[in-house]
């Protein structure tokens, strides 16, 4: 379960949350104005992260391409799937 702070907590237990989440393997979500606007996470957890995301574009890709058989630029794939 991930702990929450306000933004004005956090600014206060900064140096105390980084090692929470760098050490202790928590994530810590931001909120402001009991809205969530930002969450802390590990290094590794933004790696898997980042895997996840290029997968799911690979994947979206794929997708795209499948059946028309010609070949699209890439920077035109990526606009037309909106990346």
């Amino acid at each position: 379960m991930s702990e929450r702070f306000s933004a004005s907590e956090a600014r206060e237990k900064l140096a105390e949350i980084i090692n929470e989440v760098a050490y202790g393997g928590r994530r810590v979500i931001l909120h402001r104005h009991g809205k969530d606007v930002a969450a802390v996470v590990s290094a590794k957890d933004l790696e898997l992260l980042e895997e996840l995301e290029d997968r799911l574009d690979l994947e979206l890709a794929r997708k795209a391409l499948k059946g028309k058989g010609e070949r699209v630029a890439w920077q035109d794939l990526r606009k037309e799937l909106g990346l």
